[in-house]
């Protein structure tokens, strides 16, 4: 079967470690199920992964992915939940043990998907394979971010940093839905016209905003950190899912104690809330941003866009 694969990691050159050829169908383990994949969406986990993050040259060859959309062989369309944990914990992201697609078992970037069956959400309807596949990484992390991790509440204020990513702009895309104001900072005036495009009011990078906010999505790190403090009213929080621009920020906690204001973090989220993500976008008809589509033997040309910090919205990958 045609694949997207680390031959190997290298920190240094990812994409030398890059290979786009065929591969062996992935082993089904009990209580798994192999689709046939119609679509999948890359994210920078995958870059990590070349580079040797979380996955080491002796768990090579790897299959990339781990956002998938297929069909089983009863010829259901689904979305893959890509979480691999225990199925019986409230929630699977607390898991020790758990693990994505693609880090120990092979990920979703190939004409066949080994998954648990009990990962397999229904497609939501009328959407194509394409939209769908933004979900599970995502949109899936957005909609936790300002859930149950940051609580935005009726008519609350948002601030996404960052723009253009996968997840940021998910973040912008769902708390409009749900009725939010949403500010969105981004470095290029370009990058800024497309967040005001798809619902957000567009400022610059340490802008000071017409309000103060309740939630600040982030997946920047360093860079923002000192504005996201500023931006939250009192009693708000700055939920992080990634540290794109730096791990190790200064924080001045005069602002958090004394605003009394709650940093979180949030990775991923379970398969109830892919399930409750899929039915609040059926019944608000939101439909996420893509930036571009390619094929399954162009994944190499996806994970370069991806890379190149040019995408807005996500970047998708077709399979005929």
């Amino acid at each position: 079967m045609l694949a997207a694969y680390a031959r190997n990691v290298n920190p240094d050159d990812p994409f030398s470690a890059l290979s786009v050829g065929e591969m062996p169908p992935p082993d089904v383990p009990d209580d798994w199920t192999r689709i046939a994949l119609t679509a999948a969406s890359v994210n920078h986990h995958d870059l990590w992964s070349l580079a040797g993050v979380g996955l080491s040259a002796d768990q090579c060859p790897m299959i990339l992915g781990t956002d998938a959309v297929g069909t089983t062989p009863d010829g259901d369309e689904v979305v893959v939940y890509p979480v691999i944990a225990d199925p019986s914990l409230d929630d699977e992201t607390l898991d020790p043990r758990r693990t994505l697609l693609s880090e120990h078992y092979p990920g979703t970037l190939a004409e066949t998907v080994a998954v648990p069956a009990h990962n397999l959400v229904p497609k939501p309807k009328g959407w194509s394979s394409a939209e769908a596949a933004c979900l599970p990484t995502a949109y899936l992390t957005a909609w936790r971010m300002l859930t149950s991790r940051g609580r935005l509440p009726e008519g609350g204020a948002v601030l996404v940093q960052g723009t253009g990513g996968g997840v940021a702009s998910a973040a912008i895309v769902l708390a409009k839905a749900m009725g939010a104001r949403v500010y969105a900072t981004g470095r290029e005036a370009e990058r800024r016209e497309k967040a005001a495009a798809i619902g957000a009011e567009a400022v610059e990078p340490g802008a000071r905003l017409p309000e103060r906010v309740d939630v600040v999505v982030d997946s920047v790190g360093e860079p923002v950190m000192e504005h996201s403090i500023k931006s939250l009213k009192p009693g708000g929080r700055l939920v992080v899912c990634g540290v794109t621009g730096g791990h190790a920020p200064k924080i001045d906690l005069r602002h958090v104690f004394f605003k009394q204001l709650e940093i979180l973090g949030s990775t991923m989220g379970t398969k109830d809330e892919l399930a409750e993500l899929i039915a609040f976008c059926e019944a608000n008809d939101v439909r996420p941003a893509i930036d571009s589509s390619h094929a399954l033997a162009d994944a190499g040309a996806a994970l370069r866009r991806l890379a190149s910090g040019d995408a807005f919205g996500k970047v998708v990958v077709t399979a005929s």
